[in-house]
């Protein structure tokens, strides 16, 4: 059912798209900017809660909790699962952003200051860490918790629906109820994968077209596309083991390689100062950003930004959840945690420093007019600030080979995932699922590219975000309810146990003092 009905509606999505693409970005747009305008202030409660949430069950009694039976060993060695995760939730991101957002937050200054000055610059880099640390992860984090915990615990089927069997039973989580949710989940995995195939293309265009001078036509990025679905539908018929793994530690290497030579050939002192005190600032500010709107002065920047991307995280919340939950049997509750939430993090704040800081200081300090650049096309940043380093036609050759292999990791994740949530949770789809997915996710965003619905059916992804928090929070209720319905058994157990070897204790003692009285 999940899997007819979301090929249904993803088809009506995609001709609408062809069809009509002014109009679908039109009434996309509407429902966005009413989401953000009205439901902002949720957007912020909701993304601050999952933090607070993450983090109180690590550390709670609960921490110890085994995400499979309690002698399960981890199916993956540390390196490789926070390759996979890392690859899956946001790698392609960083390479993307990594000097265009500081960039265009040093032009377009949040809380009120003024372009292009040195509070602008210390703030654009606070914002990047802000977006792409704790919280981003803070929501992947309680969907893969939630659906590692029931599907390796408790033995549910890997499905969204079935984390909410504690809160609601499981005649509806089976039901009509259920299906909508899982419904929910693959419509936003499908739409935000299709329209990143095509805005993924854009930017590889954007690398051939400055490296070789290839034009970036429509042309080009379609055979981009269909290069690039080739590959990963092989790596995606390949299985975890082969595919996805060795992809994503080969993505972890080149992405230090090229983060080192960057670090080593750009102002190393700077960039480590200004990690250093962009941490702490971060650190400092971190509960004022997490709940700040201005009602009063009306600014647009934090619905730009701040509120976008909190509806972009959840919107890919179900592909990247689903996925970490998929890697992570064996884990302990509290590992679990502090390595999904907390290394990803640390590693965006160095990519941050060292791209975004270097790209600033280019600004500032080299007279090399990288901002204005950015705001006119933001594909082409991160191959402007390689262009002032050393060796940089192979540097920027190698980044454009970490975005491709970026791109064929989450596509492949993607469609692995697509399969499980549309074969009633299977750990391992068939490859005629993967391979119907993944043509279909191809097939629509080709389509789209063409006729230019791309930013339509993006910005309906994001709408599928209000929903999907509220379920969500869903999923934290009802994760705490079977956490601490377990650690009420695990106590009564042990309760009972110390009485049991009571007994056994005073039985003996018993024995031993009636001894002297037969003798």
């Amino acid at each position: 059912m999940v899997f007819t009905i979301t090929i249904i509606i993803v088809a009506l999505f995609a001709i609408w798209g062809a069809v009509a693409p002014n109009q679908l970005s039109d009434v996309a747009n509407v429902a966005y900017n009413f989401s953000i305008h009205n439901f902002g202030w949720f957007y912020l409660l909701a993304t601050l809660f999952f933090l607070i949430f993450s983090f109180y069950v690590a550390f709670s009694r609960f921490g110890s909790i085994r995400l499979g039976d309690d002698d399960d060993e981890p199916e993956y060695s540390t390196v490789s699962w926070l390759s996979m995760l890392f690859s899956a939730g946001m790698g392609i991101g960083l390479v993307f952003w990594g000097v265009a957002e500081p960039l265009s937050h040093y032009l377009s200054a949040p809380e009120g200051a003024e372009a292009g000055t040195a509070q602008a610059a210390r703030l654009s880099l606070r914002y990047s860490f802000f977006h792409w640390g704790l919280h981003p992860w803070a929501i992947y984090t309680v969907i893969g918790l939630a659906l590692a915990y029931f599907q390796f615990r408790k033995g549910y089927k890997g499905l969204i629906s079935s984390t909410f069997i504690p809160l609601i039973g499981e005649r509806l989580a089976a039901g009509w109820l259920g299906k909508a949710i899982d419904i929910l989940a693959v419509i936003s995995t499908v739409f935000g994968v299709a329209t990143s195939l095509g805005l993924g293309a854009l930017q590889i265009g954007g690398g051939l077209n400055h490296i070789f001078g290839i034009p970036n036509s429509t042309m080009v990025q379609v055979v981009i596309i269909t290069v690039v679905t080739v590959l990963f539908l092989i790596s995606a018929t390949s299985g975890l083991d082969k595919g996805i793994k060795i992809l994503s530690n080969t993505n972890l290497v080149i992405a230090l390689l090229l983060m080192m030579f960057v670090l080593v050939t750009g102002p190393t002192t700077f960039i480590f100062d200004t990690f250093t005190t962009t941490l702490g600032n971060y650190l400092q500010n971190i509960m004022n950003m997490s709940l700040r709107l201005t009602p009063f002065s009306k600014e647009t920047w934090i619905g730009a930004w701040t509120l976008f991307y909190w509806a972009w995280w959840i919107a890919w919340a179900p592909f990247v959840g689903t996925f970490i939950a998929r890697v992570s049997k064996g884990r302990t509750v509290k590992e679990f945690v502090i390595y999904v939430m907390l290394i990803p993090s640390l590693f965006g704040f160095i990519w941050f420093s060292v791209f975004g800081g270097t790209g600033l200081h280019m600004e500032l300090f080299n007279a090399v007019n990288l901002a204005e650049a950015v705001k006119e096309d933001a594909t082409t940043a991160l191959f402007l600030m390689l262009e002032q380093l050393p060796l940089s036609t192979i540097v920027a050759f190698i980044a454009t080979i970490l975005i491709m292999i970026f791109f064929i990791t989450s596509a492949d994740s993607a469609t692995f995932v697509l399969g499980m949530l549309t074969s009633d949770g299977k750990l391992d789809p068939s490859n005629k699922v993967k391979l119907t997915w993944g043509i279909l996710q191809s097939a629509i965003a080709v389509v789209l590219l063409i006729s230019g619905g791309l930013n339509g059916l993006q910005t309906a992804s994001i709408v599928a975000a209000l929903p999907f928090a509220v379920v969500l929070i869903g999923m934290c209720i009802s994760l705490l309810k079977a956490l601490q319905a377990e650690d009420r058994d695990r106590r009564q157990k042990e309760k009972r146990q110390r009485q049991k070897l009571k007994r056994l204790l005073a039985t003996q003692e018993n024995l031993l003092n009636e001894m002297p009285e037969r003798q």
